[in-house]
């Protein structure tokens, strides 16, 4: 597994500057290198200046968090979150993708628009640079700047129904969002992973560039979501092939800066409270709880756990989930049965442990209006010197998976129920997934989040008799919302799955009972996509069209 520590964030030194542009898609980097003037040094920086462009932060720091790279606010459009904060005033354009109300001047949509392709333009510019440049390893270079748009493309994709593709050699002028299908973006897209995995290497002696195992997982996760399972397996066993990458032997392990690029760590953002700050998680930065006596700073409390959710870690008395009806019974205060830890490792309950301080509703701040459940998983110990005192609250070096080991094992699994092929070895993958659950329960591991004498914790592998298709396919889908909860990933299983209208209506009615704001919403197959921003559309001279609402 990876051990070497180093932050790629030497970013700072090196960060492009954009010029402001009406069409920010042909933006214009200031300084550009000539061939001439490219050294090993502003390569390096070229390329820093790429892969900053993972933490979205432009130019203040809400296009960071109503456009977060980490995708929480698709967590709040899904069954696994709700927006938090002082009220459904606070930040409305995600309360309103909470609810399904869906318009094109959102600026949440223009924010997560902008900020990838402002992060695609850092690329090709990079891309041109190196292209340009007499410098050995130059595909292997390029590699990494192929997996960076590729994600980049990917994210985007998913969101929008239909985006502009371009490459390093386009006029980003003459991309019409409708010059391609969604089809052949998803190939272009496998194209360049394709070739970055070939082109890699194995390891990278800086801890976060991008080796030729990022490529595989990404694959992986992009071959998922265009439901081809050969690949998926090809290339998750590559990453599992590779010996580089092992499950936390601690669930709560993705909370502790010590295990930055280890273990599960495959593809992460970078972050570091370095040079002033710069380049913390700014997308998670009003996602801090309350907490009493500000020990995590003046935090604003979005990004909370449903209580959907937190329902669906309730385990049988085999230390199993109850997959059909596991909202049938309220996880609360006067809840006495069992649950899975991995419950208290994702959100805060009053009077649970919440890194080693008791959590009470002094740390919600409006519980009338979205209850508890603070979100843990971006939080470290505040007791500990990593962590930023005063603003920006809650900030610290903690990295953020875009990718960890633990999804492309469920991502193989997965594959392997949809094509029948191998039912035995899915069940040994989520089942090595849930011992990792299993054996994070300790009263002594800190700090501290489990409380074995207020809660029943128990979770148990799944048997061989009656794992049918049918039923591991269930178990597969449970499985990654309980290891993934509230990282970024929930509402793109439901969308890939093709249950998400489903699901959403159904959540929405059943919480409504307890989050009145909900009542009412809805979700429908006109609803699953954002629309192209409108600032967008009129800015891009009928390359979008000429949709005005």
């Amino acid at each position: 597994m990876k051990t070497n520590k180093y932050i790629f964030a030497i970013l700072s030194a090196a960060v492009v500057s954009f010029a402001s542009c009406d069409n920010f898609l042909n933006t214009e980097p200031y300084g550009e290198f000539t061939s001439a003037q490219l050294s090993e040094e502003s390569i390096e920086g070229l390329l820093a200046s790429a892969y900053a462009g993972l933490e979205a932060h432009y130019f203040g720091n809400n296009e960071a968090f109503a456009g977060p790279s980490t995708n929480w606010i698709f967590d709040v459009r899904s069954d696994d979150a709700y927006k938090g904060g002082g009220g459904v005033s606070m930040e409305a354009n995600i309360h309103l993708l909470e609810v399904s109300n869906i318009t094109s001047d959102n600026v949440s949509c223009l924010n997560k628009w902008q900020n990838n392709y402002f992060a695609i333009s850092r690329v090709h510019q990079a891309w041109r640079g190196i292209q340009n440049a007499e410098v050995d390893g130059k595909e292997a270079l390029l590699g990494e700047l192929r997996i960076l748009r590729a994600w980049y493309y990917f994210d985007l994709i998913r969101i929008f129904e239909r985006i502009p593709y371009f490459t390093q050699d386009d006029d980003p002028n003459q991309a019409r969002y409708d010059q391609y299908t969604r089809d052949e973006i998803f190939g272009f897209i496998k194209d360049d992973l394709r070739t970055a995995y070939n082109n890699l290497p194995s390891t990278q002696a800086q801890a976060g560039r991008f080796n030729k195992y990022v490529a595989a997982a990404l694959m992986a996760k992009v071959s998922a979501y265009t439901s081809t399972w050969a690949d998926v397996i090809e290339y998750a066993d590559y990453v599992i092939g590779s010996g580089q990458y092992a499950l936390y032997q601690n669930f709560a392990d993705m909370s502790k800066i010590e295990f930055n690029n280890k273990y599960e760590s495959i593809m992460a953002i970078q972050f570091s409270t370095a040079n002033n700050n710069a380049h913390i998680n700014w997308s998670n930065l009003l996602n801090t709880t309350y907490s009493e006596g500000n020990l995590f700073g003046n935090g604003d409390d979005f990004f909370l756990g449903s209580q959907n959710l937190v329902n669906a870690f309730r385990t049988d008395a085999n230390g199993l989930p109850y997959l059909d009806n596991f909202n049938d019974v309220k996880v609360d205060g006067s809840y006495t049965g069992n649950v899975d830890p991995r419950l208290d490792l994702t959100v805060g309950r009053i009077g649970m442990p919440f890194r080693g301080n008791t959590y009470t509703a002094t740390w919600c701040r409006a519980y009338d209006v979205y209850g508890e459940y603070s979100g843990k998983k971006g939080l470290i110990d505040p007791t500990s010197p990593d962590m930023v005192q005063g603003f920006p609250w809650g900030a610290s070096g903690l990295n953020f998976c875009l990718i960890r080991y633990a999804d492309i094992l469920l991502l193989k699994a997965e594959a392997l129920i949809e094509t029948g092929s191998d039912l035995e070895t899915a069940r040994t993958l989520i089942n090595d997934v849930r011992q990792k659950a299993s054996r994070s329960v300790s009263a002594t591991y800190t700090p501290q989040d489990l409380d074995p004498t207020k809660a029943n914790y128990y979770v148990a592998g799944y048997p061989s008799a009656g794992w049918t298709q049918d039923y591991a396919r269930k178990a597969v889908r449970m499985e990654r919302r309980l290891e993934l909860a509230m990282e970024g990933n929930r509402w793109f299983d439901l969308c890939r799955w093709g249950n998400v209208v489903e699901v959403m209506n159904t959540y929405y009615q059943s919480e409504a009972a307890i989050r009145p704001y909900l009542a009412g919403a809805s979700m429908t197959n006109e609803k699953i996509f954002l629309p192209l921003p409108l600032d967008e559309v009129r800015n891009a001279n009928g390359l979008y069209g000429n949709i005005e609402e």
